[in-house]
């Protein structure tokens, strides 16, 4: 039994029970390892909820970092930013709604340092929706509330989002795209002569 079995067995389980519904006799099952066994590979319950923070965050942000590593204009930037973020989301669905929704489940010993990763990332987004502005592309008075409203709405996607459901990862984050980069106003169009 390795470490990584026991963290992906542990995000199932936290997926799906919830991380107070979850017992370490639950985790210790699901690896068929006796409960003090479990013991030699993680410390506590909190151990293994920090280590799949840390791992669902960093997946979340090497995907966005990689997307946005070109020098394409900041909208072609926050679009793909969008659409690497959600498919993350959705491949790794499990470990990102264990990010997203069990966080506040953490103690203060670990709650701090889950903060600092987590503001990182954040500052990703605001800095994308900030050379936009910067740039003259972008028409907003506050990029970090544009940043996490953006967040909000792609966060919430692991809650409601089935692989089986009629619309893809993909074609979810075009949409998301549109309304954030568009909004749903409608505008007259230019008439070409």
């Amino acid at each position: 039994m390795t470490r990584n079995e026991i963290l992906d067995a542990s995000a199932q389980i936290f997926s799906r029970k919830g991380y107070h519904g979850t017992s370490i006799q639950d985790i210790a099952d699901a690896v068929n390892l006796q409960k003090a066994s479990l013991y030699h590979h993680v410390s506590s319950k909190q151990e293994i909820l920090f280590e799949l923070l840390s791992r669902g965050l960093q997946i979340l942000t090497d995907r966005v970092e990689d997307a946005i590593a070109s020098s394409d204009s900041p909208d072609e930037r926050l679009r793909r930013a969008i659409g690497a973020y959600l498919i993350a989301l959705t491949e790794h669905q499990e470990l990102t709604s264990v990010l997203l929704l069990e966080y506040r489940s953490l103690e203060p010993s670990y709650h701090g340092r889950h903060i600092k990763e987590r503001d990182r990332f954040e500052q990703i987004w605001r800095d994308l929706i900030e050379v936009g502005v910067d740039e003259g592309i972008f028409s907003c008075e506050h990029p970090s509330l544009s940043a996490r409203a953006l967040l909000g709405v792609m966060n919430w996607t692991v809650t409601w989002y089935r692989v089986d459901g009629p619309m893809s990862a993909r074609e979810i984050a075009d949409q998301f795209s549109d309304q954030f980069l568009l909004g749903l106003t409608i505008r007259e169009k230019s008439l070409e002569n």
